[in-house]
């Protein structure tokens, strides 16, 4: 028997399962997962995205991942010393509720319309109990929407289009 056949015997199947096992793995596979999310889950595959002025407006962030808000008229995210991984998109109600103050002297806007906002905007970790929280982005661009005399028409906030 000659070392080319003895080859193709011993290491054939081996390449073979390889190969297939790679386009499984790597080709298929993904390929349907990513099918199913996209029929099943759309928002959530595509990364949760928000859009300023509704679905026609322009992409500013993604409800899942912290985005950085340094300025006083908006609320700001943890600090990073207090989220592990830096990209918690959420603060607790206490927090919210702290920088209210700061926002109402930045914009004018009553400290407690501001307090209904972030109310409004107040999530659970469970369905009745669980700690309360708020989604930065979420009431930032609430805080837009139903504050549009503040943050439309005065320059340096012109936050809509």
């Amino acid at each position: 028997m000659s070392i080319k056949n003895e080859v193709k015997r011993n290491y054939g199947p081996a390449i073979r399962l390889a190969i297939i096992s790679m386009l499984l793995c790597g080709l298929v596979f993904p390929l349907v997962v990513t099918g199913f999310a996209q029929f099943l889950l759309h928002d959530q595959a595509n990364g949760s995205l928000a859009h300023l002025n509704g679905s026609n407006g322009r992409t500013i962030g993604s409800y899942i991942v912290a985005q950085n808000f340094s300025q006083p008229f908006f609320f700001h995210s943890r600090n990073v010393t207090l989220s592990a991984s830096g990209v918690d998109p959420d603060i607790t109600l206490q927090d919210a509720l702290s920088q209210i103050p700061r926002i109402s002297a930045a914009t004018n806007i009553t400290q407690s319309n501001l307090s209904n906002l972030v109310s409004q905007n107040t999530e659970r970790t469970s369905f009745v109990f669980g700690d309360e929280y708020v989604n930065v982005l979420r009431l930032n661009l609430a805080l837009i929407q139903n504050f549009q005399t503040a943050y439309c028409s005065t320059p340096p906030l012109s936050y809509c289009e």
